[in-house]
């Protein structure tokens, strides 16, 4: 019987970039933060990640590097694998196996009776709820109610929110004097949507986010250079000056995303949010208090000047209290101890 106080705990992240504090996407950034906590409080943690990686945890490693830097490159979903089976290929050293890594552990799963948990980060396809739902060692976690009930009946699942910590990102206690879109520039993120609320508002917006091959945004048509400025993509120091600089962020997607970690990261800073609402936006953001959700551009667009009338310290109080780094870690410790016992 593993001890009841420390737990062997696998953590599988992707491999297209390293996990590295204050690098990386969000997936990366969130499995780093999980790592070390669960070390910090005494766990024996094994990450099964690039070779470049920066952890605390014991590093395994079958690439030197993400394949998202790797030139010579033959497929990216075989890398994916080859990561994945390294962490059951060592099974028996793990109370519990926990994957990021977009459904390329599942099949392995079969393999091993230990406890295995998947963290839905993306949209999955019926053929792999059906694995899932023929997997029985397979737990699945879901970072919000809305994205639990899009994966369908059948499946194990328990709900837990992301979590930041808060404390890394500064805060701002003023309002500052743009609006703020952050993300890839997709249709379907509504960047078009985000400059036509700052021009109703009457207020400047800054966008920062990369373009993405073969979609057409549609924004050069509208940058001038002063009232609606892209900056391109950002590192992560370039990220938080700008949500704690801004007097709210714009989240107005079409659709319904299972999460949107810049939501808390914004709240992180005090800076107020205002989203459609679609998908977790109406359970990330409450109304009122860390921003204001509506069901359209125009409906945001009226909410801007109560969002910028809204108390930034609490709604940093708030980010803490419901997406902070150690409420999540407790439901993830929760969680393993449970399916081990």
């Amino acid at each position: 019987m593993p001890d009841a106080r420390r737990l062997r705990i696998a953590q599988i992240a992707p491999v297209a970039q390293p996990v590295r504090r204050g690098a990386g996407d969000s997936i990366e950034q969130l499995v780093g933060a999980l790592c070390d906590e669960l070390v910090r409080r005494g766990h024996d943690v094994t990450l099964y990640a690039t070779g470049d990686s920066q952890t605390t945890a014991r590093l395994r490693a079958e690439r030197p590097i993400g394949y998202d830097e790797d030139e010579h490159l033959w497929d990216w979903q075989f890398a994916e694998s080859v990561n994945a089976a390294a962490a059951f290929a060592h099974a028996g050293e793990h109370d519990v196996i926990h994957a990021h890594d977009l459904h390329f552990a599942l099949p392995f799963a079969r393999l091993t009776s230990v406890p295995f948990v998947e963290t839905q980060h993306v949209d999955s396809s019926p053929e792999v709820r059906e694995t899932q739902r023929r997997t029985p060692t397979v737990h699945l976690t879901a970072a919000s109610e809305h994205h639990r009930r899009e994966l369908g009946p059948g499946l194990d699942v328990t709900v837990i929110p992301h979590g930041i910590d808060v404390a890394a990102f500064p805060f701002s206690p003023e309002a500052g004097e743009y609006l703020l879109f952050l993300g890839r520039l997709l249709p379907d993120k509504g960047p078009l949507d985000a400059i036509r609320i700052a021009r109703a508002a009457g207020l400047p917006i800054v966008l920062a986010g990369p373009e993405v091959e073969g979609e057409d945004h549609g924004i050069e048509p509208h940058l001038d250079g002063e009232r609606v400025r892209w900056v391109g993509p950002v590192d992560h120091a370039t990220r938080d000056r700008l949500l704690a600089g801004a007097a709210a962020l714009l989240f107005p997607i079409t659709y319904p995303e299972p999460f949107g970690l810049v939501m808390i990261e914004a709240m992180a800073c005090g800076t107020p949010v205002l989203g459609t609402a679609r998908g977790a936006v109406p359970e990330v953001v409450e109304h009122g208090v860390s921003g204001f959700v509506a069901d359209d551009w125009e409906g945001l667009a009226g909410h801007v000047p109560a969002a910028l009338a809204l108390d930034r310290h609490a709604i940093r109080a708030r980010a803490e209290a419901r997406f902070g780094l150690q409420r999540m870690v407790d439901d993830y410790e929760a969680l393993y101890r449970r399916l081990v016992a």
